[in-house]
């Protein structure tokens, strides 16, 4: 590793430390001409696979893509950008375990879904509205009474209620 104070190939490593979930590892070198030390993170770089559209089209996995659409969901609700990370990586993680080279965007948008269900359930709402293409409001209804019968107890205690109990 190049240092980046001096230029110089010579470094050591200092101290090693699994980051994250474990997916991750940080690395403290020191320089052995400068004497100064920095940090690196080494992450395995995978090929993840490509993303088969509704009309056909195969396009590659985009993480941006997929952030911007859960943030969208999420918007002006109350939950961590960690906790949006952690759903990040568990869909990554997912697409990986997969083990496919091409993953229709309905598993991805399911995926999705389940994630924004632990986290939020307006969220998911919201999402499931445009991913689904809800058409009337019988069919929001319909999906609130589903979620409602699907939410763990620990879930619940941490999201603010779809409908407010009128007790």
């Amino acid at each position: 590793m190049r240092c980046p104070f001096c230029g110089t190939d010579e470094t050591r490593v200092v101290d090693s430390r699994l980051v994250g979930e474990g997916d991750q590892v940080r690395r403290r070198r020191a320089c052995t001409s400068c004497r100064e030390r920095f940090t690196t993170y080494e992450t395995v770089e995978f090929s993840l696979p490509k993303v088969v559209k509704q009309n056909g089209d195969r396009e590659g996995f985009n993480e941006d893509k997929l952030r911007a659409g859960i943030e969208r969901a999420l918007e002006k609700r109350p939950v961590e950008s960690d906790d949006v990370e952690l759903a990040m990586s568990h869909i990554k993680r997912r697409l990986i375990a997969h083990g496919e080279r091409e993953v229709p965007s309905r598993r991805l948008g399911e995926w999705v879904m389940q994630e924004l269900r632990t986290l939020d359930q307006v969220a998911y709402v919201r999402f499931a509205s445009v991913y689904r293409s809800f058409q009337d409001v019988q069919e929001f209804r319909d999906e609130i009474e589903r979620l409602e019968g699907q939410v763990p107890p620990e879930s619940r205690r941490h999201q603010i209620p779809l409908i407010p109990d009128d007790n």
